[in-house]
């Protein structure tokens, strides 16, 4: 199978995925009764088409969480982290996914500047390193994470129950990796490439450009199309 056949099949299965259950976004996360323990989840952005595998919206991140022995977050947790508390503030340092948009946000001018952001992986930190207080960097901070919040909640995104033990070789991780390493364009001939509006093509790492996609790991690595028959077989229990 090619890569353009299996990219067809992945996006197949997820439509099947999207019939079983639909949408949500980070603005209806609802409460903890309403989710798995523990998953994977798909995220879409408007304005994001496929070109080559079909019709509909491109995938641009995937995720999961509790991949290191022993971790307890949830599937709730972990989007809640990237969605940011309901006021429209957040913890960037705590989402890579958080980070990722705020530096493309910022390069395109469309919050003030913060020359905070990113810094260190705890403000208090990022404050000593700065010669700033910790309220500062706060009140420096809160535009860009108001901005972040609010596009990061706009977008669209399927999860899929899996609720298997923490690890790195939990089934979890293989659909993760595999999924991202198949969607990625790093490297390699573009299949439905981002727009040339994706605000991702304003970031400031290489690989989330040119692989048109938030994840910055495994977009370099190689897929294994039998990761396909493990995810239809994981969803077709769902």
């Amino acid at each position: 199978m090619s890569r353009l056949e299996d990219l067809t099949r992945l996006y197949s299965l997820l439509g099947r995925l999207e019939t079983a259950g639909g949408k949500r976004t980070l603005n209806g996360l609802g409460t903890t009764r309403d989710w798995p323990r523990r998953g994977v989840y798909f995220f879409f952005e408007s304005g994001e088409e496929r070109s080559e595998s079909g019709t509909g919206p491109r995938l641009v991140r995937i995720g999961t969480h509790a991949l290191g022995a022993g971790a307890q977050s949830t599937l709730r947790q972990r989007l809640r982290q990237h969605g940011g508390r309901s006021a429209g503030g957040g913890n960037h340092r705590g989402s890579i996914f958080r980070l990722l948009v705020g530096e493309a946000l910022l390069t395109r001018d469309a919050c003030p500047s913060c020359l905070s952001w990113g810094v260190k992986g705890d403000i208090g930190k990022a404050a000593a390193l700065l010669a700033r207080s910790r309220i500062e960097l706060s009140a420096l901070e809160a535009p860009v994470e108001i901005a972040v919040s609010t596009y990061l909640r706009a977008m669209p995104f399927l999860w899929l129950s899996v609720d298997d033990d923490p690890g790195p070789d939990s089934l979890r991780g293989v659909i993760e990796r595999n999924s991202i390493a198949l969607l990625s364009n790093f490297n390699r001939p573009p299949l439905d490439p981002p727009s040339d509006d994706w605000l991702g093509r304003l970031s400031g790492r290489e690989k989330v450009r040119r692989s048109g996609l938030w994840n910055q790991r495994h977009v370099d690595e190689d897929y294994d199309p039998a990761f396909l028959d493990v995810l239809e077989d994981v969803i077709s229990r769902a």
